[in-house]
């Protein structure tokens, strides 16, 4: 079993890649995935990394906290996934950098209704804005986004942060959190995942800890 959170994502996305390999592409994205089988049916796993986003994010000095199955599989979920699902404060003052970040992988912004949005700093503070990118797409959200009650902007603080070679470092939600956010969208694979999550009990290293901010 792999204990590091960065390697146990590493490894679920080469699995995912290598699952894809010889699938044909379906032209479906991660909007359209099925609420049971999740992304992993989707054409997102076509060359899912999900690391060069992670990296611009850090390396812009973005604080986006990684939520969603990507967060699940650092927690040890060994449910695959094919996108990559982001929580950001909504600040105006940090869109620039986020901006920065999507627009070093090439990014390409889409709207709730699927209409192209520009890859400026101010399309960022929409409550949600999708992405594609070559090595992974997914939502970029904000705490304006209804989670069913939940304030989101709290798991923020709540963030653990995993650190990898060359100083890498990745902030996802808490277990407890990430829980929440399961239950409140109640989809059938939202409610496994979540049950996965509780079962496995809190599975937080020293390390782990020492590095929550």
């Amino acid at each position: 079993m792999i204990n590091e959170p960065l390697e146990r994502l590493r490894a679920a996305a080469r699995r995912t890649r290598e699952l894809a390999l010889n699938r044909a592409g379906t032209g479906l994205g991660h909007q359209d995935a099925d609420d049971d089988v999740g992304t992993i049916g989707t054409d997102g796993a076509l060359g899912f990394d999900p690391f060069p986003l992670l990296e611009a994010l850090h390396h812009h000095g973005v604080r986006a906290v990684v939520i969603g199955q990507v967060a699940g599989i650092m927690h040890g979920s060994t449910e695959l996934t094919g996108d990559l699902d982001l929580l950001w404060d909504g600040l105006p003052a940090h869109a620039p950098a986020l901006a920065a970040a999507f627009t070093a992988v090439h990014a390409r912004l889409v709207d709730e209704a699927g209409d192209a949005v520009p890859l400026r700093p101010e399309s960022f503070l929409r409550p949600k804005v999708e992405f594609t990118s070559p090595g992974a797409g997914g939502d970029c959200c904000t705490p304006a986004l209804p989670w069913g009650g939940l304030h989101v902007g709290e798991f923020l603080g709540r963030a653990i942060t995993a650190a990898g070679p060359g100083g890498l470092e990745v902030h996802y939600a808490c277990r407890e959190d990430l829980i929440r956010m399961r239950r409140a969208i109640g989809r059938p694979k939202d409610l496994r995942r979540a049950a996965e999550l509780e079962s496995a009990g809190p599975g937080q290293s020293a390390m782990e800890k020492r590095r929550q901010t």
